[in-house]
């Protein structure tokens, strides 16, 4: 792995797992990478709480515990009035969880008849990452309590409950309004629900070397959190004296008179993130409507039927295809999906073409593995469902990174799994998770935006992946910056001042 992506690389359970056991081969002792965690649960207590105040610290049998067991110990020695309480017998506690345990000489208490709305502030020490059953019995009574406490409560790792590989939890789970965790996020972090339960995440350096462990043989990850680090390396760099063409031709294919806004946008959003021209290819009814909504950018084009379309595509300066927004349901609609499967420029799939893609199986799908082009699938769940429902060969997973990476590697394409918390797939099993955006993006026309911009990085020779990912960060830092009360024609406006934050 790249050196410059180690800071955004998200680690699973297991690599965790592994990561640690790399760090203790190298010589530092588990006690003492557990002391280093517990110490940073302390801090984080200590910048919420005054000394004095009363701390709830509960405490599982795993090495989650034995770093509750630190911090109480600190905490208490920095003026703290502490509570523990252990959900196991003391006797049971093993390895460095036992050390650490040996260092507290308060009493530990158990955990039925601790209240903890009597305490200032909760430390969750219960549980790790790999919890992999629903919490219940008499534990399940406690999440509860805690989250009817009211309490601020720091998590160690992830908040108990959470999946730390899927985001997912299957029973009773903490609210944390802090959640600590150490040397690399997992997805966990940022898919949902977790990304909600986890509060703020401070991620803790505990004295872990990315050059040790980051090598061959040992972890090589294939998921990253999605930042500018992943893909500006492969930005367009446009020399100073570029012309439009060399910039990169963007066509829409458009529908009929049903829809004209949609594929607009996507011109719009494509020409706003460096393309040099965006042309609209629709039916000969919808012409005049699209030139209509002129004077602006974008040019027009009417194709009288499919084979029209794919001698345009295949005659005239395409870099890259949008094809979907307002395209129709139609037969006429469903010949245009197939000519675009069939062509080798660089496509995005998205909305009504998404539809004829998993209506068409195995005909479509088969097309789509065998184009010799780039491509990019930007389904929401919805259509995401549609897409692969009975698909052959695919188990819907759990989670929605493996969903994501598992539709990637069937359909031969870049899957953009689009949501709050956004999963960009590729077929060699690299995926990175979102985490731009905000609930203002949530409205009519965002996704036709999305499309767009995937396809103006195309036509300007961004590899599909890195294209993908990039387009679905600037699209969250758009929406962010515009705030409530956007709509989707505000958002092409709003890029070039995204742009210029990764130009600095």
């Amino acid at each position: 792995m790249a050196a410059d992506l180690s800071p955004l690389a998200l680690l699973s359970v297991a690599e965790m797992a592994a990561a640690d056991a790399a760090t203790i081969a190298t010589g530092t002792r588990g006690v003492v990478l557990m002391e280093r965690a517990g110490k940073a649960v302390a801090d984080a207590v200590t910048r919420r709480i005054r000394p004095g105040q009363s701390v709830l610290v509960l405490c599982g049998p795993g090495n989650n515990g034995g770093d509750g067991f630190v911090a109480a110990r600190l905490l208490a020695e920095r003026g703290c009035r502490v509570t523990l309480a252990l959900a196991a017998d003391p006797t049971a506690l093993t390895g460095d969880a036992a050390l650490a345990a040996q260092g507290w000489t308060g009493p530990v208490a158990a955990v039925d008849g601790i209240d903890p709305a009597r305490h200032d502030l909760v430390i969750d020490a219960l549980f790790g990452a790999g919890l992999s059953r629903a919490i219940s019995g008499e534990l399940a009574a406690l999440v509860e309590q805690v989250n009817a406490a009211g309490k601020p409560v720091v998590c160690v790792d992830v908040p108990s409950g959470v999946d730390g590989d899927t985001g997912l939890a299957d029973g009773p789970v903490i609210r944390a309004a802090e959640t600590v965790t150490f040397f690399r996020l997992k997805p966990g972090h940022l898919l949902q629900p977790g990304r909600s339960l986890c509060g703020v995440v401070t991620l803790a350096d505990i004295g872990m070397r990315p050059e040790t462990i980051f090598t061959p043989g040992r972890i090589t990850p294939s998921t990253f959190r999605n930042a500018p680090g992943l893909w500006r390396t492969r930005w367009p760099d446009h020399d100073p004296g570029v012309h439009k063409y060399a910039r990169g031709a963007v066509a829409v294919a458009a529908g009929g008179l049903s829809g004209v806004g949609a594929p607009r946008l996507g011109a719009r959003a494509a020409l706003r993130v460096g393309a040099g021209l965006a042309t609209i290819i629709c039916r000969p009814e919808a012409l005049a409507a699209h030139a209509a909504r002129g004077p602006d950018a974008l040019m027009q084009r009417a194709a009288a039927d499919s084979a029209a379309f794919e001698a345009m595509l295949s005659g005239g300066k395409v870099d890259a295809l949008l094809i979907g927004p307002a395209l129709g349901l139609d037969d006429e609609a469903r010949s245009w999906v197939a000519a675009a499967l069939r062509g080798g420029h660089p496509c995005v799939f998205d909305a009504d073409a998404l539809t004829h893609i998993g209506a068409q199986r195995p005909a479509f799908p088969d097309l789509l593995q065998q184009r010799p082009g780039p491509a990019v699938l930007t389904p929401h769940e919805g259509e995401f469902k549609r897409l692969v429902a009975d698909a052959a060969g695919f188990e819907p997973e759990r989670g929605k990174l493996e969903r994501a990476r598992r539709a990637a590697g069937l359909m031969g394409a870049v899957v953009v799994l689009k949501g709050p918390d956004t999963v960009i797939a590729a077929p060699d099993g690299r995926a990175a998770i979102n985490n731009t955006g905000s609930s203002a993006l949530a409205t009519a026309g965002s996704g036709d935006v999305l499309g767009g911009i995937v396809a103006g990085l195309l036509a300007q020779k961004m590899p599909a992946f890195e294209a993908a990912c990039a387009a679905v960060w600037l699209h969250g830092r758009a929406g962010e910056t515009s705030g409530m009360g956007l709509i989707a024609d505000d958002l092409p406006e709003a890029l070039p001042g995204v742009l210029a934050e990764v130009e600095d």
